[in-house]
């Protein structure tokens, strides 16, 4: 794909890693961006992202081949009738939204339907900003496309093909289908973690006991809880009737659970942990979806110094290769639970045994 030009219109965390993605994949690739922050755009020039910056929406982006919509979802309707002034007859137009109703709706105000395809990477983390992206946070990583009914499948393949230059998995829906998914799976998870928050909150005692020993599940369900208010704030008033009937769905079944709880069925209560987590396993056992199996231990470490370059010693010199590793300090005493990940089964198992043979307490992590 030679001398493709890319034209970003906003350059945060996902449109840097976009960015930072295409730029990696394809050497010779140009891109112009435009936001609203020189800071970010300086940066952008500085590492060599960003070929050019725009001071506007303006000419600077007739020669792109495609443009991305990356700013927040209540500029849309500037900047397409800033974006329809500029663009060539074959770019094609996209965007990054979490929701795509509205989208698609402001595309087809601005009779952009030919050339429009409503893009989705489902990535992202609590951290905001250009300064935060990263090409890696694409890897794996479902990007939805919703192709407008008038969009040529010449047009189509293409961008499949970019988004697998991207090293992202490209997935097509209808815009529709797409909103009541990540209702589901992205949306309500978010209002479920912030409310979660908020009763512990409320729920507390006045010396903070909760909040002080919250770890391990409690850390894990509301991690997302941290991401910017602004943002779900508009993802919730932009598909706001998806999240509702689901959470309508959501509230029930909690009310079933507390039923059968407050009568202590054992049977009802073990059948909804049980299937719950033969579903959930399932998600980590298909070979296509984005949770894959993680192979860890955990190990009991002395917190002083040495400690740490002691373990990853042993392991680099019996060859055992480190995914991902980070300590944890959440216990009662002072000594705190180092977590490494493997990139396999069998150097977790090597390494289990490794160390306890060194007399350290190992735990395996087969998740």
């Amino acid at each position: 794909m030679c001398c493709l030009s890319c034209g970003f219109i906003g350059l945060g965390l996902i449109g840097g890693s976009i960015a930072r993605a295409l730029k990696e994949n394809i050497p010779q690739i140009r891109i112009i961006a435009y936001d609203i922050s020189a800071e970010t755009l300086r940066l952008a020039l500085h590492e060599g992202i960003v070929d050019s910056a725009a001071p506007a929406i303006d000419e600077s982006f007739s020669d792109c081949d495609y443009i991305f919509l990356c700013a927040p979802v209540k500029r849309n309707d500037a900047n397409l009738a800033a974006v329809k002034k500029v663009m060539k007859p074959d770019c094609l137009l996209t965007d990054v939204g979490s929701v795509k109703s509205g989208i698609h709706e402001a595309v087809h105000q601005a009779g952009l339907d030919e050339c429009f395809i409503g893009g989705h990477p489902m990535a992202g983390n609590e951290r905001v900003g250009f300064v935060n992206s990263k090409a890696s946070l694409l890897e794996n990583a479902f990007y939805i496309l919703t192709p407008t009914s008038s969009v040529s499948q010449r047009q189509l393949e293409a961008y499949r093909s970019l988004v697998l230059k991207m090293r992202a998995i490209p997935l097509i829906l209808d815009y529709r289908k797409h909103d009541y998914v990540t209702a589901a799976v992205s949306h309500l998870p978010h209002i479920i973690a912030s409310a979660l928050v908020n009763l512990v909150h409320d729920r507390d005692s006045e010396d903070g006991i909760m909040k002080m020993v919250a770890a391990g599940g409690f850390k894990d369900i509301t991690r997302i809880a941290s991401s910017q208010a602004v943002m779900w704030q508009q993802i919730c008033l932009s598909n706001t009737s998806n999240i509702s009937m689901l959470l309508d769905d959501y509230i029930k079944a909690l009310t079933a659970f507390k039923e059968d709880l407050d009568a202590k069925k054992e049977t009802a209560l073990y059948d909804r942990f049980e299937d719950a987590r033969l579903y959930r396993d399932s998600f980590i056992n298909a070979s296509s979806g984005p949770i894959k199996r993680s192979y860890s231990i955990s190990v009991e470490i002395a917190d002083k110094s040495g400690a740490l370059a002691h373990i990853v010693s042993l392991l680099a010199g019996r060859g055992l290769s480190i995914k991902n590793i980070g300590i944890t300090h959440n216990r009662e005493s002072d000594d705190g639970v180092l977590k490494i990940e493997f990139y396999e089964e069998r150097s977790m198992t090597e390494a289990a045994g490794l160390l306890k043979e060194k007399g350290y307490i190992v735990f395996l992590l087969l998740l």
